[in-house]
């Protein structure tokens, strides 16, 4: 087969630099439009159902709402999983569907089921919500509102109203969450000992509101010769209005609202704060939306902030206090500023090996037209500039220039031979042509698969994958068109002509060449000594997911002890604050109490957690403080500790790695518990281990009201009646259900409850008044009302209860290591045959990217294996070629052991580009040996004669991606500290292996054509009279030294 398209481009240079120009101006367009993200954007189709329930304790909304919503929905099609989470007063499902399904039809399809058993569902519970899952992980930005003039009630409703309607109208912006402020609200804080005077319940009064504070359509009337609309108008004007409204008894009469209670124009409860630097805040974080550019969403967002600051009074600031977007710019600059760096140094390896300046700026030449293009088919396939992109194109940065060098070098060596730059490049680029498109192809087929692997790993390595295999690609059409016709017309023939023979190198390499061929059984049994001792260290390596990156930012999570109020959690989140502002990495800490179930911060009626709190803690820049984030977090755990009767711990505020995370699923409620409870303690003694908690392990304080059945019966009460009476009680009406107050911007609820001064003790509670027949009684009359317990979060998985237990890792310690330690604990080892483990968080994450880098290697080698059979057109010399893999993995091996990195997601990506790299190294020395076999030379001296001939080339593509690789290994540059175990590994594995291929390829390569002569009998004349000349020919050292000297 012809692959001499570069004589057409030699002789007919304008279309290709036409072609070229074209692709280049294309990919700076493409480039500068491409947006910027920290990790690809996956689209997970998700689909979310969350009901709330004022007051409703967890282990109810599991029985009469979860488990009947999860029921109802499990005969939907195409379900991978589903999950739940109980919390007080909020029920929130996950529906995770298979990649591929359409989102939009699933959300309907979910919607239908969930309306079939509305009628099953409480009655006092809100709508249930149910929508795609369309924000993308945790807040990217945070900021604060502040006025000397204006009342926290005017900044919240500011958020709320105007800063969200701004920002939600942003390109990439999904959700704004307030945190800190209040909600305004009507009140009606009933007196009970009025209530009971009267005979009314709260109930009652509650109702009648709903009644007669209301506006309703009347119809249409035709008065003269226009048609109007009828509208009846009932809503009170004010809360004079409000208070002088009458409410009816039962025996006739009527009293004010006033008079039954306080009527006031004032704020909800407040279920959630925010501070920062411990002093109250009120605060608005946003989330993008999925699918969006993270830097474009953030520059988005600034600007305008930036417009609304300008026409809000002069009074009112808003200051961003944290953003990720800074550390994914500094992560992208530095991932640049490597490529830039990488680059340079693959163009100086060039210069000191061929020592001509154009030669060099024509292979430098190579990296640009290899990029921009790529840039462009980025662009089309909707990639962005993210960590996956980015990194690729940094991995291959040495490779753009490989084809180019083989080129190049080729062409210059036939310069050295005496013929003119234009002669030199024509035969040249004839000359190398198979074994470039070779080299070329292996590498492309090693990344396809990983581009194409399923499920999530899949997902996110697609970007990678192809952004690798065009790139190569686009490097080969470079290689073909540009390298040969710039080296025609711009090379000078040098003064003299060289010989490389005569180097000091290529001596030495032939010598050690040559003892290899005189010894093979020691040269395979070495190979094969270093592959298992390699294998052995690389068995040895911990394993780990993602190395925890110096952000410059942690989280902090506070959780208190079931049953803590707001203020509790509000002065530990103060006294853990003030702690961390003692250290001087700290910069400023932000603090979020207390976290609402679903809506916008502080809605009215949400249920929240307020126990828990989260505080981000922003840390001065790397060059301002000495200690790193691992190091500081361990530094000042022992600190948080001492806070009694708290549990703290550290996570990443985005990405992965740094937790263990250990899922029990059972039906057994108490074989679940009691094994979740001992495995926690003794996870607890496990080294490396610290903060270990489980999602079960607390339980909340209840007040209990247990109907008494025979006496509600004879009072004419049923259950719903004493559970309406304490719901209204104590929280109120549903936020769905309140009646509304009218005000010219908005309506605000109307909240009718017992004035919580009455309401201290069980006593208070039992003497509330419930509805008999035309009377009413109190609650105690019909009920027992005591104190008790209760799951304070029930978590379920596939419909059954899960509990987990996480813990942080100590700095230094690895996933794999950590797991190990674990399933080794006495807990493992007696678990009950109802309760078993299920893989989650990062322990699932990295064991669905193992096997899927497992089956893309796979695949990998038999492509590999296929293309090389398809190119010599023979089904054993490939095998040659493929010798060289296990090279590369162990080499891989002992870059790892020497950096003392473990295998993890960043050392696989580097093992899988190894592997095309020394396969690209073998093609050129097996293809050069055949070539020359094919030409009348005898076997043993064209296996010299190659690898004198594909020295040069191969050292300099070997050195030009090591050079690339250097500004990785340094750690140069914000999360440079992640990729370094994929520099350690392709550094360890190309210097290893490449020594290593030199030497026992070309023995590999006399054993199988040894064993194609000798049992295949070949009928291959030409290979016949070879091996006939081969026998005439020296057998000693000595003797084929003199036959390579004398070059043909």
């Amino acid at each position: 087969m012809n692959w001499n398209i570069s004589a057409w481009s030699i002789k007919q240079p304008i279309p290709s630099i036409l072609m070229f120009l074209i692709f280049s101006i294309v990919g700076v367009m493409s480039y500068l439009s491409l947006g910027i993200d920290e990790n690809p954007n996956i689209d997970m189709p998700t689909v979310t159902v969350s009901i709330t329930e004022a007051g409703a304790a967890p282990s109810e909304l599991e029985t009469q709402v979860t488990r009947r919503v999860e029921d109802a929905i499990a005969g939907i099609g195409n379900i991978k999983h589903i999950s739940s989470t109980v919390n007080e007063g909020s029920s929130s499902t996950t529906i995770e569907f298979e990649l591929g399904t359409d989102v939009d039809r699933a959300v309907n399809d979910v919607r239908d089921a969930v309306t079939r058993i509305r009628n099953q569902l409480p009655l006092t519970i809100d709508e249930p919500q149910i929508k795609r899952l369309d924000f993308s992980g945790a807040p990217f930005a945070t900021y604060t509102v502040s006025s000397d003039k204006h009342s926290l009630n005017d900044l919240s409703w500011l958020i709320d109203d105007q800063i969200s309607r701004v920002l939600l109208a942003v390109p990439g912006v999904g959700q704004v969450q307030r945190s800190g402020g209040n909600d305004r609200q009507v009140r009606i804080d009933l007196d009970p000992t009025k209530l009971e005077a009267l005979g009314v319940t709260a109930d009652t009064v509650n109702s009648q509101i709903r009644l007669m504070n209301t506006n309703l359509p009347g119809g249409r009337g035709y008065i003269g010769a226009q048609e109007q609309s009828i509208r009846t108008i009932g809503s009170m004007k004010s809360i004079d209005d409000l208070r002088n409204m009458r409410i009816y008894l039962l025996n006739g009469n009527w009293s004010t609202l006033g008079n039954l209670g306080t009527v006031s124009d004032g704020i909800a409860e407040t279920r959630q704060s925010a501070m920062l630097n411990g002093k109250p805040v009120v605060a608005f974080q946003v989330v993008r939306s999925t699918g969006s550019s993270l830097a474009t969403a953030g520059k988005g967002v600034d600007k305008a902030i930036a417009d609304l600051q300008k026409t809000l009074p002069a009074d009112i600031h808003i200051t961003k206090i944290r953003s990720t977007l800074g550390y994914v710019m500094d992560s992208y600059h530095a991932t640049v500023d490597s490529l830039v760096i990488g680059a340079t140094l693959a163009v100086i390896v060039i210069w000191a090996f061929l020592k001509d300046w154009r030669a060099a700026a024509i292979s430098a030449v190579a990296m640009p037209l290899s990029m921009l293009p790529t840039f462009a088919v980025m662009k089309l396939l909707g990639f962005s500039l993210n960590n996956m992109s980015l990194l690729g194109l940094a991995l291959v940065i040495g490779i753009l220039v490989d084809d180019a060098i083989v080129e190049i070098e080729n062409i210059v060596r036939h310069i050295r031979m005496g013929k003119s730059p234009y002669q030199a490049a024509l035969e040249a680029a004839d000359e190398i042509g198979l074994a470039v498109m070779a080299t070329t192809m292996s590498i492309i087929v090693v990344f396809l698969p990983v581009a194409f692997m399923g499920g999530i790993p899949g997902q996110f390595f697609k970007q990678f994958g192809v952004t690798v295999a065009v790139a190569v690609f686009f490097s080969l059409v470079v290689a073909r068109l540009i390298t040969p016709m710039m080296s025609a017309f711009w090379l000078n023939k040098p003064s003299e002509e060289e010989d490389d023979s005569k180097s000091i190198t290529v001596s030495t390499y032939r010598h050690m060449l040559l003892w290899a061929l005189n010894n093979r059984g020691k040269t395979v049994l070495g190979a094969l000594a270093f592959f298992v001792v390699s294998m052995a260290l690389m068995a040895s390596l911990p394993t780990s997911l993602v190395p925890s990156a110096d952000r410059g930012e942690t989280l902090l999570s506070i959780t208190l002890p079931p049953g803590a109020q707001l203020s509790g959690t509000d002065a530990v989140a103060k006294v853990m604050t003030d702690i961390l502002l003692k250290h001087p990495e700290v910069s400023q800490v932000f603090g979020s109490i207390g976290t609402p179930s679903s809506g916008r911060a502080g809605q009215v009626g949400a249920a929240g957690e307020v126990n828990k709190a989260s505080l981000y803690v922003m840390l001065k820049p790397k060059a301002e403080r000495k200690l790193s984030q691992q190091q500081f977090e361990d530094l000042v755990r022992p600190e948080l500790v001492k806070v009694p009767g708290v549990r703290a711990t550290f996570s990443a505020t985005m990405g992965l790695g740094g937790k263990v995370q250990i899922t029990l699923v059972g039906n057994d409620e108490n074989d679940l518990r009691q094994t979740s409870e001992r495995l926690t303690t003794e996870m607890r003694t496990v080294p490396g281990l610290f903060d270990v908690s489980s999602s079960a392990a607390l339980r909340r304080p209840e007040i209990q009201v247990t109907p008494n059945t025979a006496a509600a019966a004879d009072q004419g009460v049923s259950v719903q009646q004493i559970a309406r009476t304490a719901t209204m009680a104590t929280v109120g009406d549903n936020s769905a259900s309140l009646a509304k107050f009218d005000l010219p911007d908005r309506q605000i609820g109307i909240l009718v409850q017992i004035n919580p001064s009455y309401r201290q003790d069980l006593e208070s509670i039992g003497n509330l008044r419930v509805m008999a027949m035309n009377k009413s009684i109190p609650l105690h009359q019909v009920a027992t009302v005591k104190f008790g317990s209760g799951a304070a979060e029930i978590s379920r998985y596939d419909r059954s209860r899960k509990v987990t237990i996480t813990a942080s890792l100590a700095g230094g310690g690895t996933l794999g290591q950590a797991l190990a330690l674990v399933h080794k604990l006495p807990s493992f080892k007696t678990m009950p045959a109802s309760v078993h483990e299920m893989a989650s968080g990062d322990v699932e994450i990295q064991r669905d990217i193992f096997s899927g880098f497992a089956m893309a290697i796979a695949v990998a080698v038999m492509l590999i294996y296929a293309v090389l059979v398809l190119l010599f057109n023979d089904f054993l010399q490939p095998l040659t070629i493929m010798v060289s893999l296990p090279m590369a993995v162990g080499g891989a091996a002992l870059g790892l052991v020497a950096s003392h990195a473990p295998i993890g997601l960043y050392a696989l990506i580097g093992i899988v580009m190894l592997m095309g790299l020394v396969t690209k190294n073998a093609i050129l020395l097996v293809e050069y040996c055949l070539v020359s076999i094919k030409l009348g030379v005898p076997r043993d001296k064209a296996l010299v004669k190659a690898g004198e001939a594909r020295l040069r080339p191969i050292l300099m593509t070997t050195v030009a991606m090591v050079a690339g690789m250097v500004p990785i290994a340094l750690g140069i540059g914000a999360g440079s500290e992640v990729r370094a175990s994929m520099a350690a590994a392709v550094i360890g594995g190309l210097i290893t292996s490449t020594l290593l291929t030199l030497v026992v390829v070309p023995v590999v390569f006399t054993y199988i054509d040894d064993f194609e002569h000798r049992f295949l009998k070949s009928k291959n004349p030409s290979r016949r009279d070879l091996y006939e000349a081969q026998a005439d020919s020296a057998s000693s050292s000595e003797t084929v030294g003199q036959e390579v000297g004398n070059r043909s």
